[in-house]
């Protein structure tokens, strides 16, 4: 396992194989470049101002008073969604679980964890250089799936983070997310592995972090749609 503080994408051939075969099973490491800095600009708090969408910081703060739907009489904060508003690279999951709902950030409990690996250990990205968000941004109540008057309301928010950051690629964790962002009503099962289009960006659904801990066999699928969307971004 990787050494406290250790930065996972900065690590050696020997401790990456050995992360990967802790996450997928596999003992594959890619072939990437050395980190490249990023371009000057990437951090800003107004990415995109002035192309006739809301800024970034006006987003935020609408979505720290949002009152549209049933879910707000129960969190405790709202989940925007981090990292970088320049990404070539976004994950989409389903909504907050508790711990998500404590700390106001996305994928910081078990199935969080192992997300990050995945970034970092498997894609050779920084969990700071993608942005990760989600369908909804409060915690439905008991973890259950968020309603389908709860999407309705709150998926503008995330279309508008869309439109800000213009990924190349977005990746939908679980069927939850792809259901809703692609309109699809196709299984999860049957539609991971297949490039998908939300406005001329290219989709890779695949299974949630959360499907991968209680399913591991599942974990070789997920690393092989992941390896497709590297070579989309130049990483293989």
């Amino acid at each position: 396992m990787a050494t406290k503080g250790y930065p996972l994408y900065n690590m050696k051939k020997s401790q990456l194989r050995s992360e990967l075969i802790d996450i997928y099973g596999v003992s594959e490491v890619l072939k990437v470049d050395a980190h490249v800095p990023l371009p000057v600009g990437v951090g800003s708090a107004h990415p995109n101002e002035g192309e006739g969408v809301i800024s970034w910081d006006t987003l935020k703060s609408t979505l720290a008073e949002c009152r549209k739907c049933r879910l707000c009489e129960t969190r405790q904060n709202v989940v925007f969604g981090e990292g970088d508003p320049h990404a070539e690279l976004m994950f989409i999951g389903e909504g907050p679980g508790a711990d998500e709902d404590k700390s106001g950030r996305p994928f910081v409990g078990r199935a969080g964890q192992l997300l990050t690996k995945m970034i970092e250990a498997g894609m050779q990205y920084k969990r700071s250089e993608v942005f990760i968000a989600n369908i909804v941004k409060c915690r439905p109540p008991d973890n259950r799936e968020p309603f389908k008057d709860e999407v309705a309301e709150c998926i503008g928010y995330l279309r508008t983070q869309i439109e800000h950051i213009k990924p190349k690629v977005i990746v939908c964790l679980g069927a939850t997310a792809a259901e809703h962002l692609l309109n699809s009503g196709i299984k999860i099962s049957n539609l991971r592995g297949k490039f998908q289009d939300y406005n001329g960006v290219k989709v890779m659904p695949t299974y949630h972090p959360a499907y991968l801990l209680r399913n591991e066999s599942k974990k070789k699928d997920v690393w092989e749609d992941l390896k497709a969307v590297m070579k989309v971004l130049g990483k293989m």
